[in-house]
């Protein structure tokens, strides 16, 4: 059986991966730029953006340092990362990627359950 994916805000309703693109860009229309999913089996995916830019991670459970992906090579710096509890973060631009790319991976995620076998990434544990 495939993982299946709640947003982390209250719901319960499984989020199918065909639809994850477009409710993050809901929420981000709505301002709300980061946003959790929980999985079936306890795993989490984080995708928090500056609307140019994303951090996203896949992380085993609840402390675990998990991974993210990344733009190896890309030396600036992005700031305008807000947040659910109005923290402004800034990130290395090789920390994060281009929201295009970070759609793609989120909605692979949600329906593989696994990053893309092209998709760059760091391992943080």
């Amino acid at each position: 059986m495939i993982e299946s994916w709640v947003i982390d805000d209250g719901g319960t309703a499984p989020v199918a991966s065909e639809a994850v693109v477009e409710i993050l860009r809901s929420r981000i229309g709505e301002g709300r730029r980061e946003t959790w999913l929980t999985g079936s089996s306890g795993r989490l995916s984080a995708f928090v953006t500056n609307t140019e830019r994303a951090m996203v991670m896949l992380l085993d459970g609840e402390g675990d340092p998990g991974e993210h992906a990344v733009d190896p090579g890309n030396d600036g710096w992005s700031e305008g990362f807000v947040l659910s509890s109005g923290q402004h973060d800034e990130y290395p631009d090789e920390d994060t990627v281009l929201v295009g790319e970070a759609f793609r991976i989120v909605e692979h995620i949600g329906g593989a359950g696994s990053w893309p076998a092209d998709a760059r990434r760091a391992v943080d544990r």
